[in-house]
């Protein structure tokens, strides 16, 4: 039995839908069970019912769906048979990174927390998500420009299904133990080149308009607290121009190259259409 936390989010998704196609047993947890909509095969539990990891050897732990319980998770996880924790982390955590900053440090608080679980890990460290591209959304679907800051901002975004397929090799696969992974997509791209990415994919002419960093810090992401935000505007202004790190680890793990940002767009085409 494998346990899923974040099973609905993007990654954890895929990953279940994944993990099924394998014909593995899946326990995905998800803040409104009933609303789940995963396969049907698949357990569905809240993060605080009883015997979550029943029967469980393996953990794919999301620090954004686990928060401030991780410490209780994990030590719920080994108690309950868990051997293994694949970990999704951050990027950012890296040599010379800004250990102030909140995106750090949540995550490498959650590393060490698994680190000292007394379970084997394996931490899997994305870069910039190509997902990050559904902020711009609603404009598209009103419209043919995109009102944003940074427009010259440079990544290599990576699919969610990439980092599933990565997780996946991870969970199933011997190897993968003490091993850290750095995520990439296999090329990179501005944020107007996003744009245009998915204005093809779409059939359409997009624009990117270039706006203040002071409107976006009003609105976006506005799930986050202000301060992590700023945080964030911060980095990306730091990535206008400058050469994103790329990692082909996708590839010598999954035995197949990254998706460009093309193909996600491609793929997610119905989430920007009118």
């Amino acid at each position: 039995m494998i346990v899923i936390t974040g099973a609905t989010g993007n990654v954890g998704r895929a990953l279940v839908k994944r993990l099924v196609a394998e014909g593995q047993s899946v326990r995905g947890v998800s803040r409104d069970p009933k609303r789940a909509a995963l396969p049907p095969d698949v357990e569905v539990n809240h993060l605080e019912s009883e015997g979550l990891f029943d029967g469980a050897s393996k953990l794919f732990l999301h620090v954004r769906a686990t928060g401030d319980h991780t410490g209780t998770v994990l030590e719920r996880a080994r108690a309950g048979g868990v051997r293994h924790v694949v970990m999704l982390s951050s990027g950012i955590i890296r040599e010379g990174a800004d250990e102030t900053h909140p995106i750090h440090l949540m995550h490498a608080r959650a590393e060490q927390l698994v680190r000292d679980s007394g379970m084997e890990w394996t931490f899997l460290r994305p870069n910039a998500f190509s997902t990050n591209a559904f902020q711009w959304a609603p404009q598209i679907r009103q419209g043919d420009s995109v009102h944003a800051p940074f427009a010259g901002a440079v990544s290599a975004p990576i699919h969610e299904d990439d980092i599933a397929a990565v997780a996946e090799r991870c969970l199933l696969d011997p190897g993968h133990e003490s091993a850290v992974h750095r995520l990439t997509g296999p090329a990179a791209t501005t944020n107007a080149g996003q744009v245009a990415a998915i204005g093809q994919a779409l059939g359409r002419e997009l624009t990117y308009v270039e706006t203040p960093t002071e409107e976006a810090e009003a609105t976006l992401f506005p799930e986050l607290p202000r301060q992590t935000v700023r945080a964030l505007l911060k980095s990306f202004a730091a990535t206008v121009d400058s050469p994103p790190e790329i990692t082909f680890e996708v590839e010598s793990i999954t035995g197949r190259p990254a998706r460009t940002f093309a193909e996600w767009a491609e793929d997610h085409r119905a989430d920007f259409a009118a």
